[in-house]
């Protein structure tokens, strides 16, 4: 199931999956902010910072077939052995859940192993673009599957965005607390984006000969699940390197692991405490949520594992500190759902790039 979500953020396929049987939100239910609710088929307008419902219905953008004489960049695909870099070596992987620290019910005690594991990273290159000319990028998470390769060319083409660089990269394994993904993704820190601008990065540029732009304002993290959640902990922690973000279900729950003191509430905490207390951060941020997204209390009954409410809760504190962000609310969609997606993520990546310019060389 988690490889299915996986393609589903890459390709937007359509897919009910699990998620089918979680309860459904509406729209104004209690703690949810105000929405405008949009027509069949109808995205929200590109200079709006608000919340907006759509659904049940969903009408597959145009952006995802290939226009007529559309110029068609290129995919290339290469391979991270762990034991080649200095992060995140050896992965670590669990074979039981664990139990709830009775000292902590906020964390769990989890038993984990250390394996070794090959990341695979795949990269668009947009047409036109010659070698040694700098270039905004955008990195997806839990690739390395580049089905996005249409609507990129579509929306280059017709200058809806810059022509982007897109780095797909694959997650370590597993999911969750105790898992390789889980550590990369859900911990409240900038270590995976340090893995990726030390040990990815580097490799992209060497093995498909690019330049790729040092400037945050032209670099771009997009997930879903718990690869939102990343994106956004990414430009949250290492705003020197990302500015803009997308995400879909993301997951701002308590899924951190091991337990950290000074985010004991983990991805949660962005809601609940980050973003409404600290200063305000240079990040343009999309989010996403189904109607009938996740809602998995698990064994540790901590109130804080709502994908529904941490969303609605995000999207409030954004427009309370009046950040650049907009939020669809879908009517009829499950976690991560290919059905919406094939609607609006088109809308969603010129949404987030909007705005960028390139920085004149000195």
């Amino acid at each position: 199931m988690l490889q299915l979500r996986m393609a589903v953020l890459i390709a937007a396929l359509t897919y009910s999956g699990a998620a089918s049987a979680q309860p459904v939100r509406k729209s104004d239910d209690k703690g949810a902010p105000p929405f405008k609710v949009l027509k069949e088929g109808e995205n929200p307008p590109l200079d709006a910072y608000a919340n907006f419902v759509i659904g049940p219905k969903y009408t597959p953008a145009p952006e995802r077939t290939k226009g007529e004489g559309v110029a068609e960049g290129k995919v290339q695909q290469f391979e991270i052995d762990s034991k080649e870099t200095k992060l995140f070596n050896p992965g670590i992987k669990r074979d039981k859940f664990g139990t709830v620290d009775p000292k902590n019910p906020k964390t769990l005690i989890v038993e984990t192993a250390t394996f070794d594991y090959k990341r695979k990273v795949g990269v668009y290159i947009p047409a036109g673009y010659k070698e040694g000319a700098e270039a905004p990028f955008m990195v997806v998470h839990d690739g390395p599957g580049l089905g996005l390769k249409t609507v990129l060319d579509n929306l280059i083409a017709q200058k809806r965005i810059p022509p982007i660089i897109v780095i797909s990269i694959a997650n370590g394994g597993g999911d969750a607390q105790g898992h390789e993904r889980g550590k990369e993704y859900d911990n409240m820190n900038g270590d995976f984006a340090e893995y990726i601008e030390t040990e990815v990065l580097p490799r992209v540029e060497k093995s498909c000969k690019v330049k790729l732009t040092k400037d945050p304002d032209g670099r771009a993290a997009m997930g879903c699940s718990s690869g939102g959640s990343c994106a956004l902990i990414m430009a949250w922690f290492r705003n020197d390197l990302y500015h803009r973000v997308l995400t879909t279900s993301g997951t701002f729950v308590n899924q951190a692991w091991p337990f950290d003191a000074k985010f004991p509430d983990g991805a949660w905490g962005l809601h609940e405490t980050l973003i409404p207390k600290e200063k305000k951060k240079s990040i343009r941020l999309f989010i996403q949520v189904g109607d009938r997204d996740l809602l998995n209390p698990n064994i540790m009954r901590d109130d804080m594992h709502d994908w529904v409410q941490a969303n609605h809760r995000m999207a409030k504190v954004l427009k309370e500190k009046e950040y650049e962000y907009q939020y669809l609310f879908c009517q009829g969609s499950g976690h991560c759902d290919g059905k919406a997606q094939a609607q609006f993520l088109p809308h969603a990546i010129e949404w987030v790039w909007k705005g960028y310019a390139p920085k004149k060389a000195k």
